[in-house]
């Protein structure tokens, strides 16, 4: 007996005997019993256990020979690892709940992110840019999965944690704690960064009626064994656990719902009502037909609009549907009117005429939609709100207060119609003669009659719902509502004046979205007058949102008003005004040339912005942005004379916006000149580095980690290549002084705004794929690396100018496809060098792990020596398949060496040109 075996025969004498714990090595070695462990009643190691154990094992850093730290290694070890953890999840039918519950939020976005490369999506491509219809269902449902937990862990992160405190027993662990928060918190921000994504690539899965299927144990042993052959049966439709629709529909609407409730947007909070709502509801059709929630979910799910108004019109008897879950069924159409399907208008305008009346006969206020659609209805619109007033009064039981209430309903909807033929329309139905009293019956019928003497259509503007007198059925709130829609400047005084006739309160904190800029707020609060005050400040809090959303003409409109108003009693409220009507014309001029209308402005626009950048005001409160934006506004338009020449020396002594717009300009001008006009361009430097500098009160100390951080920042910044790099000055005095975090931040942030000016930059281009190569983002490096020669060569159909292809851009191409494991690609790149570099291609084609396709890159290769070479590794290794395909490409004539060095470099042309091709259809 072994000592082992003694050690646990003497311990079971004393206590019960409990089987010992599996360790995760025991499933390496023979991975067939992973599924019976899984399968046991209560298997220790949990799932969630065993997903950690072996991703940690996965991911363990290896030491080469030279002891450095190597990256793990992708070995078949760490390759079964990773398998054995997915097939671990899918024993747990990747339940999201249970996986955030019991993983981390690295060790998850680990887990999926191999889930993503096990179910075959394609690496370097955004989820959002995947028409997932026609990826195989497998594909897709791993893609769902995972935009699916990022918009979860964006609303999970955003809880509140309680920090505990540690004790004596904890302190040792904290270095580590504090990595794995600063891992979390780089995984948080990327996903924060790609929300918008992720939302939209759930949307769109809301518009694929087909069923999902998912990887289970099985799917993921057939990929295992063979992928080349199983791939064919695990994207077919009747691999993996099938998902339905309806359920991973409800699923995301639910998770929707969390992220749009997170963020604050009451439309799309209704999704949580929808899932939790049909997750309650029976399969049985028949019993659905019971629920008024399956009811309507039906009707929605199948777009039977007509069924769907005529369950609100019995609804409106009935009571059973909750007010706030109808609104939200006309918000959810409406939203995909504004989105353009304009078949919904009339079922929109029901919809609303129908919770109208709900409205009326439970006593609320009507909403601002209704008192929209009164503006001007049709007399289908009017004939269609009779036939639901008369249908939802229960004519059995209608009660005394519920004929009250409808009759009030019905004078209203009469006193609000301007149609003179409409509003008699309506007084002639029986609801109005059985309804009103004879004395409301005889003053709305004298006031029509005056109406129909006086209206004059042609003169008379048509009135707004804005226009509400100040009665007993009109409240504050209602006018508070009004006020906030409203972007008519006379409707705003109007409303004003009301509701300061009601209330003296200030009525500019009606809205906390209301934000007028720091500068000015003290200057307007100062204004003695309430409603002067009051009116102001809306007037600019609604002008600037305008702006925001590039809604020039109201922008305009509430400004100009502004602007009138303020001129009466206030010189400096005056030049404020201008000064944004100014900072208006600025941006939208912009705004205009970014859409594509390259224009000049007006001289009067130019001229206006010299003006305020000479202009000296005594205690004259001006926002900084406005300054900057005319500088921004004279470089953009190439007004360079008047940067470098004309503008007064105090102004730029004084103006450091100014001087650093006449740098820009000096330096752009003397851009093509000789290598002694680059005086300027050194003090736009000095000036750069002096905004990107920390000052000593605020440095930290240069600890060993910060030192550490310095020089890998620094070497990130010098690794990337750029336009007219040369006149740049070639090293920094005070490297340590310099916040090269901020430097990496504002690169990356310029080339983006730039490439989306320009995206077909070739320089740009190259300088986007450096960021992401010394990032270590090789999928997306390709990307742009393949962009830049794609624009410069019709799609490769003409050679790729070896200034855009130099050698170090090339390497860097054979670095990216080397750690992606595409081993084949950097061999037919390194035939692109100048001199051809065999060591490396020789090293990469004695890999066995290549993730690309290998024999199929052969047709590519040129290099006698090359193909010579793959025909000894493969006859080697015993692959006779593969060997004869080099023997095959050797053998091509235009190949033989003996041939005119044209006729060789035509040969090497066409396959440079296949080979990009066919690397631009995988990374793009």
């Amino acid at each position: 007996m072994s000592v082992e075996a003694a050690d646990r025969e003497a311990v079971s004498g004393s206590r019960p005997c409990t089987p010992p714990q599996a360790s995760w090595f025991e499933f390496l070695l023979d991975p067939s019993l992973l599924e019976q462990h899984l399968q046991g009643p209560h298997p220790d190691p949990s799932p969630v256990q065993l997903i950690v154990q072996f991703l940690e094992q996965a991911s363990k850093p290896s030491v080469n020979e030279q002891n450095q730290v190597q990256p793990p290694a992708d070995n078949r070890r760490n390759r079964t690892l990773k398998l054995m953890a997915l097939k671990a999840a899918a024993h747990l039918t990747w339940d999201l709940n249970l996986l955030e519950k019991g993983l981390t939020i690295p060790v998850l976005n680990m887990l999926l992110n191999e889930l993503l490369c096990a179910s075959r999506v394609p690496p370097g491509v955004k989820h959002v840019d995947l028409d997932l219809s026609t990826l195989p269902p497998t594909t897709a449902m791993a893609v769902l999965i995972y935009n699916r937990w990022a918009i979860r862990t964006i609303v999970l992160s955003s809880f509140p944690e309680k920090q505990t405190k540690p004790g004596p027993h904890q302190l040792n662990m904290m270095s580590l704690v504090q990595q794995e928060k600063e891992l979390t918190d780089n995984i948080l921000s990327v996903l924060r960064e790609q929300a918008a994504d992720s939302i939209m690539v759930l949307e769109r899965a809301l518009n694929i009626k087909k069923d999902f299927y998912i990887h289970t144990l099985r799917t993921l042993d057939l990929l295992a064994a063979d992928p080349s052959t199983a791939n064919g049966e695990t994207e077919s439709s009747t691999a993996g656990l099938r998902i339905s629709a309806d359920h991973l529909h409800c699923q995301v609407h639910y998770d929707l719902g969390g992220i749009h409730f997170q963020q604050g947007s009451t439309l799309h909070s209704k999704k949580y009502m929808f899932a939790c709502k049909t997750l309650t509801e029976a399969s049985d059709p028949s019993e659905s037909q019971l629920t008024p929630y399956g009811q309507i979910s039906c009707f929605m799910r199948n777009h039977d609009y007509g069924a769907l108004i005529e369950a609100f019109i019995r609804d409106n008897v009935t009571l059973s549907l909750p007010n706030s879950f109808r609104h939200s069924i006309q918000l959810e159409l409406l939203h995909k009117l504004q989105q353009g399907d304009r078949s919904l208008e009339e079922v929109c305008h029901k919809l609303c005429v129908c919770n109208a009346v709900r409205d009326a006969l439970e006593g609320g206020i009507l909403s601002v939609s209704f008192h929209q659609l009164l503006l001007k209805p049709s007399k289908n619109t009017i004939s269609f709100l009779l036939e639901v007033c008369t249908r939802s009064l229960d004519k059995e039981h209608r009660s005394e207060t519920s004929k009250r209430k409808m009759a009030i309903f019905i004078k209203t909807v009469c006193n609000r119609l301007e149609d003179v033929s409409l509003a008699f329309m309506v007084s002639s139905h029986k609801l109005f003669m059985e309804l009103l009293h004879d004395e409301e019956k005889k003053i709305l019928m004298e006031q029509m009659r005056k109406s129909s003497a006086t209206v004059n259509l042609s003169a008379k503007p048509l009135p707004s719902f804005y226009d509400i007198p100040a009665s007993a059925s009109v409240n504050i709130s209602q006018l508070e509502q009004q006020l906030i829609l409203s972007l008519d400047p006379r409707h705003i005084r109007q409303i004003l004046i009301e509701l300061h006739g009601m209330a003296e309160r200030p009525f500019w904190r009606v809205n906390s979205k209301w934000e007028v800029p720091v500068d000015y707020v003290n200057v307007i609060l100062a204004i003695k007058d309430n409603l002067t005050r009051d009116l102001v400040y809306i007037l600019m809090a609604k002008g600037l949102h305008c702006i925001s959303i590039k809604d020039f003409a109201h922008a305009r409109q509430l400004f100009t008003a502004c602007l009138e108003l303020v001129t009466e009693f206030s010189p400096k409220l005056r030049q404020v005004m201008l000064n944004e009507l100014l900072l208006m014309e600025v941006r939208g001029h912009e705004a205009g040339a970014a859409e594509g209308n390259m224009e000049r402005p007006p001289p009067d626009l130019v001229s206006r912005v010299r003006g305020y950048l000479e202009m000296r005001i005594h205690d004259l409160p001006l926002r900084q942005t406005v300054g900057e934006e005319c500088v921004v506004f004279m470089l953009n338009w190439r007004e360079n004379e008047y940067l470098t020449l004309q503008v007064p020396q105090s102004l730029v002594n004084s103006n450091p916006y100014i001087k650093l717009g006449q740098l820009i300009a000096s330096t752009c001008k003397e851009l093509p000149g000789p290598k002694e006009s680059r005086r300027t361009a050194k003090e736009l430097w000095e000036v750069v580095v002096q905004i990107c500098s920390v000052s000593s009160q605020h440095k930290r100390s240069s600890d060993s980690r910060v030192s550490l951080l310095k020089q890998r920042e620094s070497s990130l910044v010098n690794e990337v290549t750029a336009e007219h790099i040369s006149i740049w000055p070639s090293s920094l005095a005070n490297l340590q002084s310099v916040d090269v975090e901020a430097v990496v931040v504002t690169l990356k942030e310029l080339v983006n705004y730039a490439l989306s000016l320009n995206p077909n930059n070739q320089s740009w281009l190259c300088t986007q794929a450096d960021i992401y190569f010394v990032t270590n983002q090789y999928s997306a490096a390709m990307h742009y690396y393949l962009q830049a020669g794609t624009v410069c060569s019709d799609y490769f159909t003409k050679p790729v100018p070896p200034d855009v292809y130099t050698d170090q851009v090339l390497k860097r191409m054979i670095k990216c496809c080397s750690l992606l494991n595409c081993h084949t690609q950097v061999a037919v790149l390194c035939q692109f060098l100048r001199e051809v570099d065999y060591m490396t291609a020789f090293k990469a084609l004695q890999e066995q792990n290549s993730h690309d396709s290998m024999d199929s890159f052969y047709d590519y290769i040129w290099d006698v020596t090359i193909l010579e070479y793959l025909t000894y590794i493969h006859h080697k290794r015993g692959e006779s398949d593969k060997r004869q395909v080099a023997i095959k490409a050797i053998g091509q004539t235009e190949l033989n060496s003996s041939n005119p060095e044209e006729v060789l470099q035509l040969a090497a042309q066409k396959r440079k040109k296949k080979f990009l091709q066919a690397l631009a259809k995988l990374y793009f």
